[in-house]
């Protein structure tokens, strides 16, 4: 059972899975910190039952908010030195956590981000969604100035140097690119490594729409040209 590390899970409206996957978080690591950013549903309760730290937003304020919360509460917990972001769908597995973990221990980056695009095949990926974060990758990549194969992978690990600096402002989807221009500034040492993205039919009724990628993409162009 580890204690150094804190995972944070954005959670909207996940009643039917979130119980599941904290108690499958919990059975390794300690902490566990869920931010309920405002559900409609029983989503509160069930994370409640877990006995993991539930955080709760008063109004739906996004994903990127709602990681920004977590982060904050996290880095007040004790002992923690890892930080690892989480979603609540069911789609990411523990065993790849365990080896970005292993990964930023040994290299001493600062940031250890996943991707479905370094060998380890995506699980349900549908060719359209494979597509779209193929463009969005491209994209992501010409604004930040980094170069990665995958930018919008929400399994990230990162240490308490990254968690006591990172600022999260934009408070919707538009959080990952936001995440890689931090990195970019800071000029935080990075690398990426493969995981498997698990897509059942639930976590792909759960997946943002093309159009709205295509408004997060025009978002990001517009703060990069407002600098």
């Amino acid at each position: 059972m580890r204690s150094d590390v804190a995972f944070i899970i954005p959670v909207y409206n996940e009643e039917t899975v979130v119980r599941g996957v904290v108690e499958n978080v919990l059975r390794d690591y300690t902490h566990v910190v869920c931010v309920n950013d405002c559900s409609r549903d029983r989503s509160a309760d069930e994370i409640a039952a877990t006995g993991a730290y539930l955080v709760n937003h008063p109004i739906n304020m996004g994903q990127g908010a709602a990681l920004q919360t977590g982060i904050e509460f996290a880095r007040r917990i004790p002992g923690v030195e890892y930080f690892v972001t989480y979603d609540a769908d069911g789609q990411h597995r523990l065993e790849d956590v365990a080896t970005m973990l292993d990964t930023i221990a040994e290299t001493g980056d600062d940031i250890i981000l996943g991707s479905r695009f370094l060998g380890a095949e995506a699980v349900g990926m549908t060719r359209t969604k494979r597509v779209v974060l193929r463009m969005a990758t491209s994209f992501s990549n010409a604004l930040s100035g980094l170069k990665l194969t995958d930018t919008h992978n929400g399994l990230r690990v990162f240490n308490r140097k990254v968690a006591e600096e990172m600022q999260i402002t934009m408070p919707d989807m538009a959080h990952a690119s936001e995440i890689l221009e931090i990195i970019a500034k800071h000029k935080y040492r990075y690398q990426e490594v493969p995981v498997t993205i698990v897509y059942t039919e639930y976590s792909r009724g759960k997946g943002q729409s093309i159009v709205n990628a295509i408004n997060i993409a025009f978002d990001a162009l517009l703060r990069k040209v407002s600098r």
